[in-house]
C-alpha cells in the first residue's frame, strides 16, 4: 500500500459511520480529522442525560439496539464486549397488534452500548482528532487539494480526501458544488422523521416485556430503557418512538404537545392505567430513517476524492452505519494505492 502518513482525510460527522471510517483509516496511518456540529460524538446513537430525583440517568433516545449479520462487524462487537462498551440485551421484546402481544423472536442477538448507546461512539472517537461544535458550511475543490470551510467561511484545513456522513438532504446541500454527482445520489434518498419521548416513573410499570414494536396507531416502538445492561434500574425509564407517518404529521408540534399525545398512546398500547411521570421530555429526530435507502455501501467520487456514507447508503440499520464507514475507508485506501 502507498504510504498513508502524508494523506489527510476530513470526515464530517461524528456518528457511527464517520467514526468507524476514522478508526479504520487512522489505524493504518492516515491523518484524520473529524468535524461535528454537536457537543460530542454519537449522532443518533447518542444518549440524553437527565437529573431525576437528584440522580443523573440516561435515555437511549435514538438508536435502540443493533444486530450483527456481517462477520466483519462481529469481530468489532466481540472486542467491544471484551472491553465493556457493548453487551447483549436479553430483554423480552414483543410485537403489539390487535391480537395483543406476541413475542418478537430473532435469530440475531440484540446488542446495546454500555453503559449507554453513546459508549460505542466514544470508544471509536478515542484518540481521534475530533473537533466538536464545528458546523461545516462549504467544500471547495482544486487539482491539488480540497479545502473544508466552516459556516462563517473560515478554512478548517486542506485535505486529500473528504467524507460526508450527514443525512442525505444535508449531504446533498453540502456537495452541490463540490460533487454534483454525489449530491444527486444523496438528494434521491428521502428521510422520515421520528419524535422520541423520554419518560421516568416512580415505580415499575406492570408490563411483561421490555420493548415492543407497535403496528398501528401513533407509536412504532416502546422500550424500558432501564432494563438494558449496565443501566440504573431506578427510576423506571421508558423511551417512546412515534411512527414515521405520525411524526411527519406532527413534525412542527411543540415538545409538550407531542409528549402528551404519545404518553396517552403508550398507556393504551401497554394496557396499563395512565399516571403522571416523574419526568417527561421529547426530542425530534428530523432525519431518522431512510424511506428508500441505498445499498451501495458508500458513495465515492473518484474525480474529486469526496465520499459519502451513512446508514442511508447501507440499508438503514445501525449495523449499516458502521459498515458504510468501513466501506468508505476501503475506498480511500484503494484510491491511495492507485495514486
Amino acid at each position: 500500500m502507498t504510504a498513508a502518513h502524508d494523506k489527510r482525510v476530513a470526515i464530517i460527522g461524528a456518528g457511527l459511520s464517520g467514526l468507524s471510517c476514522a478508526s479504520c483509516l487512522s489505524e493504518i496511518g492516515f491523518e484524520v480529522r473529524v468535524f461535528d456540529k454537536g457537543r460530542g460524538p454519537g449522532g443518533r446513537a447518542s444518549t440524553r442525560r437527565a437529573v431525576i430525583g437528584g440522580v443523573e440517568v440516561g435515555f437511549d433516545h435514538g438508536a435502540q439496539y443493533f444486530t450483527v449479520r456481517a462477520p466483519e462487524l462481529l469481530e468489532w462487537v466481540e472486542e467491544w464486549e471484551r472491553i465493556g462498551v457493548a453487551s447483549r440485551w436479553e430483554g423480552r421484546v414483543a410485537v403489539l397488534g390487535r391480537a395483543g402481544a406476541v413475542d418478537s423472536y430473532s435469530d440475531k442477538a440484540r446488542f446495546v452500548g454500555t453503559p449507554s448507546m453513546s459508549a460505542i461512539c466514544k470508544r471509536l472517537a478515542a484518540g481521534q482528532d475530533l473537533r466538536c461544535g464545528v458546523r461545516v458550511g462549504r467544500i471547495e475543490t482544486s487539482q491539488s487539494a480540497t479545502v473544508v470551510l466552516d459556516e462563517h467561511g473560515h478554512a478548517l484545513g486542506e485535505f486529500d480526501f473528504v467524507v460526508v456522513t450527514a443525512p442525505p438532504a444535508q449531504t446533498a446541500a453540502l456537495l452541490a458544488e463540490a460533487s454534483p454527482k454525489l449530491a444527486a445520489c444523496a438528494a434521491s434518498v428521502q428521510m422520515k422523521p421520528c419524535w422520541a419521548v423520554m419518560l421516568a416513573f416512580d415505580s415499575k410499570l406492570d408490563v411483561p416485556y421490555d420493548g415492543a414494536f407497535i403496528n398501528e396507531g401513533p407509536l412504532s416502538w416502546i422500550a424500558r430503557t432501564s432494563s438494558k445492561p449496565a443501566r440504573m434500574s431506578e427510576p423506571e425509564r421508558w423511551v417512546l418512538h412515534g411512527s414515521a407517518a405520525w411524526s411527519e404529521v406532527h413534525l412542527e408540534d411543540s415538545a409538550a404537545q407531542v409528549t402528551a399525545l404519545l404518553l396517552d398512546a403508550a398507556f393504551e398500547s401497554l394496557g396499563v392505567r395512565g399516571r403522571a411521570p416523574l419526568s417527561a421530555s421529547a426530542h425530534r429526530w428530523r432525519y431518522a430513517l431512510a424511506d428508500n435507502p441505498l445499498d451501495e455501501g458508500c458513495l465515492y467520487d473518484e474525480a474529486t476524492c469526496i465520499g459519502a456514507s451513512g446508514d442511508w447508503t447501507h440499508g438503514n440499520r445501525v449495523e449499516g452505519a458502521i459498515l458504510s464507514g468501513a466501506a468508505m475507508a476501503r475506498r480511500i485506501v484503494q484510491a491511495t494505492d492507485r495514486a
